[in-house]
């Protein structure tokens, strides 16, 4: 999208939030398509459908749905011995070829219509406040700041420099109004404050969330409206980002004490070996913090991580791989449980079970996507401390024994290696081991023999349409 125009389409809204019908109902259009706010904002569950169309956008296959999870991300940071033949250009990082260039285009777009549409919101909410019940008011002014700063978050994860490599390279916009004027290109160390400030101020508003008030909501409260905290971003989701913030930028003791915070909260628990083995919760529900319902999860996982599928047109791991990522073998539940071997022609590729949840399984698990779990946060205490030279066994020990291995004893002899060993093993397909990489600013431990430093791979370019109509600085 061009970020100097911020429309929100009707047509794109309504699809997203699965509420056509309504949508033709009750919103008047205009002839450019751009829905009027006096109509959407007119009631609180106008701002509720609002909301929830930003989170369904998300799901979106150009976005967490797949690309942003095991799709372009695993095969940037090299997670698969094969891949779909349409990916071979990102595996060369040759980020000129027409399609990577679409599909770049296509996050571009997408997170910044989620903005669009948080700022949308966040431009009507205040002058609405008498509207809203009970805490409703700060839940979703508060989410959207969230999403806003959530949003930018990645684009700068994706477009910008390493902030301890250059952060004061330029990025990306960071918008922040819903308006047709053009907003600014930021530097990264402006991007990571803004997003800061929005996360602050989402946070204060979240101090009434039941998530973190424990606050019983049932489905006879404002029709259970407030059940569920963990598919939005709730407080502890903020909290979290707060982590994962100061993590990516250097301030690690206040990254230690929000992880912290997190996992003591008690709020967010592993998932068992019986859930694993009964295969009804591979993404395991209990350790989001923040996950997305995917009503297509199981149809892209059939289309692109199905041993029925064409060879050359799915992700798997060859045998060796997949050993060599958990070698600890049958005693590693994910080693066990999130793979399944093909068959005749196919008899050696491991094909990812995480996003296949069956038709017949438990609702509370079907379609439900990760996108920050609890591990996450053991891994930032654990990087944090390895940047200052302190020990980090004892937070990867959390997560192991969590998985079925035993617990490390002895400080690994190249403990930056041991560090995304034990990371790429953890978050295997969740499209996080990019980034990583990107922070420590260092060559991909297996997989492609390029290097990406040299290369400014970690930094996917802007949109060209960005330069012609943006007049934006180079990002590389």
């Amino acid at each position: 999208m061009n970020t100097t125009r911020s429309i929100i389409y009707l047509t794109l809204l309504c699809l997203a939030a699965g509420m056509v019908s309504s949508c033709n109902k009750w919103l008047d259009v205009e002839p450019n398509s751009q829905i009027k706010s006096s109509e959407l904002f007119k009631t609180e569950s106008g701002f509720k459908e609002a909301l929830a169309g930003v989170y369904t956008l998300m799901t979106a296959e150009s976005l967490y749905g797949k690309e942003l999870q095991y799709g372009m991300n695993g095969v940037l940071s090299h997670e698969w011995t094969s891949f779909p033949l349409v990916y071979n250009e990102e595996a060369e990082y040759d980020y000129q070829a027409t399609n990577v260039q679409n599909r770049i285009n296509s996050v571009w777009n997408g997170l910044y219509q989620g903005i669009s549409n948080s700022n949308y919101m966040l431009n009507e909410i205040d002058a609405k406040r008498s509207m809203f019940t009970d805490d409703n008011f700060a839940i979703i002014k508060g989410e959207a700041l969230a999403l806003r700063a959530f949003l930018h978050f990645d684009l700068v994860r994706l477009f910008g420099a390493s902030y301890l490599v250059d952060m004061n390279k330029p990025a990306i916009p960071y918008v922040t109004q819903y308006t047709a004027k053009q907003t600014p290109q930021s530097t990264v160390k402006e991007t990571y404050e803004l997003i800061l400030r929005d996360l602050e101020a989402a946070k204060e508003l979240l101090e009434v969330d039941p998530i973190f008030t424990g606050r019983v909501i049932t489905e006879a409260d404002d029709n259970g409206y407030l059940l569920n905290r963990q598919l939005h971003l709730n407080y502890y989701a903020v909290e979290a980002l707060l982590a994962r913030l100061y993590y990516y930028t250097g301030a690690y003791e206040k990254a230690r004490i929000a992880a912290n915070a997190v996992i003591t909260s008690g709020k967010f628990t592993y998932t068992t070996q019986a859930n694993l083995s009964a295969g009804n919760d591979l993404t395991g529900a209990p350790e989001h913090i923040f996950g997305l319902n995917i009503n297509n999860l199981y149809n892209y996982s059939d289309l692109y991580l199905s041993k029925d599928r064409l060879i050359s047109n799915t992700f798997f791991l060859s045998a060796a791989a997949r050993s060599a990522y958990y070698p600890e073998g049958s005693v590693d539940y994910r080693y066990i449980y999130l793979f399944e071997v093909g068959e005749g022609d196919k008899a050696s590729n491991y094909y990812l079970k995480k996003y296949n949840a069956p038709v017949a399984s438990n609702l509370y698990y079907r379609n439900k996507s990760v996108v920050i779990k609890i591990s996450e946060m053991q891994f930032i205490i654990a990087g944090s401390n390895l940047a200052e030279g302190k020990s980090i066994i004892g937070p990867l020990n959390k997560v192991r024994l969590a998985r079925g291995l035993t617990a490390l004893t002895v400080e690994p002899a190249e403990p930056t290696i041991t560090f995304l060993e034990e990371f790429r093993k953890e978050f295997f397909g969740e499209g996080q081991l990019f980034y990583q990489y990107k922070r420590l600013n260092r060559t991909i431990i297996t997989g492609t023999d390029k290097n990406l430093v040299a290369l400014k791979a970690y930094i996917l370019p802007l949109p060209v349409a960005e330069y012609e109509s943006g007049n934006r600085n180079s990002n590389r």
